[in-house]
């Protein structure tokens, strides 16, 4: 039965919407990027629609219920041995974290132009590191707490969801090959993020505001976690659940980290 083994007293059922489909995993420049970065293959979104009300005191039980559906399961896969299997144990448990989704403009970013991170013509200011010949004052920013860079961007909005995209697509895969310049990142970031969240215009004051919210997810069976992967190997391995109340529609948008282009 569609929605068992959510314990609460009002549950989701959900249905994939295969037809639904995301320009990001259209674009024939956007894929090539996707590949330049190792992730091709590993970068999935699906969409699904679901029957009650989303209200945003739900989110632990929405997405719990999402995990234990059974349109869901029939489709929810993770990688193994260069290869997409199904999940072989049932869900007992989702850990979800709201993710802050506000912003409906890039001026996110404007800092990071004008700091010394990024040249005037676009390029990434590389830097030394013992470790990484490649590394940058970018790569430095997103990652070290003791970068002369680091406060460009308030630790509210590194939570931001597109903030979060732009720094998955940053880092990629595994095989990952570093851009010179920083474009491909926001454009593409941009890109994904219309993709994926939903906005509206207040008819009286005309603000656009985003209607979407987001939620990072973990789910765990009798033997751990399983889904998209143990969080001890690696941070690049993630899943949101990105939920339209008004349409009714979720996207399930994960990547796993490692070598290798799966087929979806």
């Amino acid at each position: 039965m569609s929605g068992e083994g959510c314990d609460f007293e009002k549950t989701f059922s959900f249905s994939a919407l295969p037809s639904k489909k995301f320009t990001f995993l259209q674009n024939r420049e956007t894929l090539s990027l996707l590949m330049k970065w190792s992730m091709l293959g590993r970068l999935s979104a699906q969409a699904f629609s679901f029957d009650e009300s989303y209200l945003p005191y739900n989110f632990e039980k929405f997405a719990h219920c999402f995990f234990t559906d059974s349109s869901v399961l029939f489709s929810l896969k993770k990688a193994e041995t260069r290869a997409w299997v199904p999940l072989e144990k049932p869900i007992e448990s989702v850990k979800v974290e709201v993710v802050p989704c506000s912003k409906i403009s890039m001026d996110l970013f404007d800092p990071i132009y004008s700091c010394g991170i990024v040249r005037p013509s676009g390029h990434i200011v590389k830097c030394f590191h013992e470790v990484y010949p490649d590394y940058d004052e970018l790569r430095q920013m997103l990652l070290d707490e003791e970068s002369e860079h680091y406060a460009v961007i308030s630790q509210e909005e590194r939570q931001e969801f597109l903030f979060r995209l732009f720094k998955h697509l940053c880092f990629g895969g595994e095989l990952c090959q570093n851009e010179e310049t920083i474009e491909p990142y926001i454009s593409t970031a941009k890109q994904m993020y219309k993709d994926l969240i939903s906005v509206q215009k207040d008819p009286e004051t005309k603000k656009i505001s985003v209607v979407t919210t987001v939620l990072k997810v973990s789910a765990f069976n009798e033997s751990g976690p399983c889904f998209p992967g143990r969080p001890e190997e690696e941070e690049q391995t993630f899943a949101y659940l990105i939920v339209d109340p008004f349409k009714r529609h979720v996207t399930l948008f994960y990547h796993i980290y490692g070598i290798g282009d799966f087929s979806f």
